[in-house]
């Protein structure tokens, strides 16, 4: 069956209303990964939107919310932890993930402050492909 371009988008609508189509957005700087993580996703029945950066990712949620936001901590322009602090003041039913694969602090430390800011995951790279999946699909159900 076809559909006008028009009538596609009235669907997405519906169908996200009904919470059957959910929306995650991948910020990170590591396009490789940024590519194969969307890629996983995508698999999973999810739409994903992605940014090289917090500055774009948070101008992406602000004009079209997601139900959940992937992030890495260090980032240029603005970082993980900033994200996390504007999404939730602003989006509080945003489900957050945090990732990080260290810098010049210890991994471990940027992720507790990510989850002191309400990520409700967090993980160290490299992660376990099966419980990012299964972590996605709880958070992004919420």
């Amino acid at each position: 069956m076809q559909t006008s371009p028009l009538n596609s988008k009235v669907m997405f609508d519906i169908k996200n209303i009904n919470g059957a189509c959910k929306r995650v957005l991948i910020i990170d700087d590591d396009v490789d990964l940024v590519n194969s993580l969307k890629e996983l996703i995508q698999s999973e029945g999810f739409e994903v939107d992605t940014a090289s950066d917090g500055n774009i990712g948070m101008k992406m949620q602000i004009i079209k919310p997601y139900n959940l936001v992937v992030t890495d901590i260090i980032m240029p322009t603005e970082d993980g932890l900033e994200v996390i602090m504007h999404i939730k003041k602003m989006f509080p039913q945003t489900m957050l993930m945090a990732m990080s694969g260290g810098g010049l602090v210890h991994s471990n430390d940027y992720l507790l402050m990510a989850k002191e800011l309400g990520a409700s995951t967090v993980l160290s790279k490299p992660f376990d492909i099966g419980f990012f999946k299964s972590e996605v699909h709880r958070l992004a159900s919420r």
